[in-house]
This record gives C-alpha cells, structure tokens and sequence, in this order.
C-alpha cells in the first residue's frame, strides 16, 4: 500500500511493547503513514467541496483458525453464504455501536424488499403506500448470518487487545457531475490495482498467507453527521460486501448483513421524519470477513462530516 492511497492509514513505525507481546509480531510492519487529523470536520458551506475525506477506525482480527483468532471471521452462516438481515437491534446501542439480537432471516437471493423505482431498499423501511414492493424470505428459519454470539459481535467494533487492533483510515468520496459524492473500489485507481478494498494490505496483524493472501478480515466504521434538506432528495447508497449497517438519527436505514457478494441498498432521507435544516448523525458500519473479494462503494449526495475520532489501540502521534 502506497503513501497516496485514498484510503490511507497512519500508523507507527514500531508497535508498544504491549501490543506485540498480544498480538504477535508475524509480520513486519511498513513505512509509517501521515495520519489523519483527529479533529472534527469543519462543517461544510458555501460551494459544494470537490471531495469529501472521511475518517474512521479500521480493526484488524484474524480468521477463526488462527491463534486468538476471531469465531466470527471465515465463518459461514448455517444456512449457506447470503444476506441475511434482523440480526442487530433496530436502534444503536449506548455506545453508538451496532447490537446483536439474533432470530434473522436469509433473503432470497435477487428478491430484496425495493422502492417504486426499483431500487434495493432496507425491509424496515418497507411502505406500500409508496408503491413499495415486498422482497421475499429464504425459508422460515432463524439465522444469525454466521455470528456466533453477542459477545462475539460486541468485538467487532471496539478495541479489543486479545482479538484486533485499530487504526485510523480516512476516505475520499470525490464530487460526481450529478452533485453525488462517490468513493468505488471498482474504479478507483489504488484499489483497482490491489484487486479491491483492501486497505490494510501488509499491515497491522498482516496478511494472513492462504489463497489468496490478501488481508480479508477486518471492520471499518464511520461516525459522521450532515444537515437535513427537505427539498434536497437526499440519498445514500452502499454496494459491497460483507456486512453493512447504517443507522441514521439512531435508526437502522440499512440492514446487508451476513457473508455475501456485493450487493446493495439505498435510504432516501425523505422516508425518516426528519426535521429541514436539523443536523442529524449517520453511523456506517462494515465488515469484511470471507475470501474472495472485496468490494466497496458508497454514493451519497450528503455532504458528510465527520463527527470525531475514537480513540484506537495502535498508537500514532
């Protein structure tokens, strides 16, 4: 991974000796990264900026078969890999971290619940009376989409010293001729040339060896904010894999959890009872957890700030 990456990371140059007695020194770690300010977005006025960077946490785990290893990673769900939703609870918890409640259901493959328009939508958004179209269930058995527990998912967002370590990660969403604002593993340069999103390639835990050697086994979550237009059709899109959760203003917006290819979901704001001109919060969580791609893209016409920093456990200065 190169210094001018859009999706850079600031690391240290050596590890505290805490941290390598936990984790292991495997691997050696690259050239330290310029890291990212800590410091809250400015908020956003006048002309439309030309990008937006965003920065959140990524944390690294390794697979389940792996000492100290993670049960949740290279797991597949009993029912089969696919997207499975219901299994976190529709409002954050305390902490602003997503919560586990189990009891999901797998969706039939290609039979997502969809708008007027044709576009993927999370089913609690679900409304008829705007011409909505129902998706279709996989069967009726419960399934937590390969999530072992709510213990085990409770690490999956915060630090844990015996099963991942954090870093920093920012993310450039570049201005669209439409007013959207974009970030596309697909297209963008670096991650074209890396074969995906993989931005902690060769860092923190490292590559894992397998086939492919590639670092598949991490999260990434952003905590940022925006202001409500109610004239504004505002929208936000996510297309990926695997798991993906947004909640906004608290509430679950997108629900593509379990281990799947990409697929995709959209929110139109208009749908939540916001209030014009309020500022809101929306919490993007992600999960990359299975071999063998890794795709990622967001498309939003929000202009997006970043809420705040948290505090990560590998060190920069």
């Amino acid at each position: 991974m190169t210094s001018n990456l859009p999706t850079r990371i600031a690391l240290l140059a050596s590890v505290s000796t805490v941290l390598v007695l936990l984790h292991g020194s495997a691997t050696a770690s690259p050239a330290p990264l310029a890291h990212p300010s800590s410091e809250p977005t400015p908020p956003l006025t006048g002309t439309p900026p030309t990008s937006i960077t965003l920065v959140g946490v990524v944390r690294d785990f390794r697979e389940r078969t792996r000492p100290n290893g993670h049960p949740d990673f290279e797991r597949q769900p009993v029912r089969g890999f696919g997207h499975y939703c219901d299994n976190v609870q529709p409002t954050l918890g305390a902490n602003k971290k997503p919560v586990f409640k189990g009891g999901g259901f797998k969706v039939k493959s290609g039979s997502q619940w969809r708008n007027s328009s044709g576009k993927n939508i999370c089913w609690r958004l679900y409304d008829p009376a705007r011409g909505d179209i129902a998706g279709k269930k996989d069967g009726t058995t419960p399934d937590t989409g390969g999530i072992t527990s709510a213990e085990t998912f409770s690490t999956w967002f915060e630090d844990n010293l015996m099963l991942n370590v954090s870093a920093p990660l920012s993310l450039t969403l570049q201005r669209q001729a439409d007013g959207s604002y974009v970030f596309d593993s697909n297209t963008d340069p670096s991650c074209v040339a890396l074969g995906g999103f993989f931005p902690i390639e060769g860092q923190l835990f490292g590559n894992p060896g397998g086939t492919p050697d590639r670092n598949f086994h991490f999260t990434y979550e952003l905590q940022t904010r925006f202001t409500y237009d109610a004239d504004g059709a505002q929208t936000f899109t996510f297309r990926g894999d695997d798991d993906v959760w947004v909640y906004i203003n608290g509430q679950l917006v997108i629900d593509l959890g379990g281990v799947h290819s990409a697929i995709e979901q959209v929110v139109e704001l208009n749908r939540l009872g916001l209030t014009d001109g309020e500022d809101y919060e929306l919490a993007f969580f992600f999960a990359e957890r299975h071999r063998t791609q890794s795709n990622f893209k967001i498309t939003t016409n929000l202009q997006l700030e970043t809420i705040a920093l948290p505090t990560v456990s590998h060190a920069y200065d």
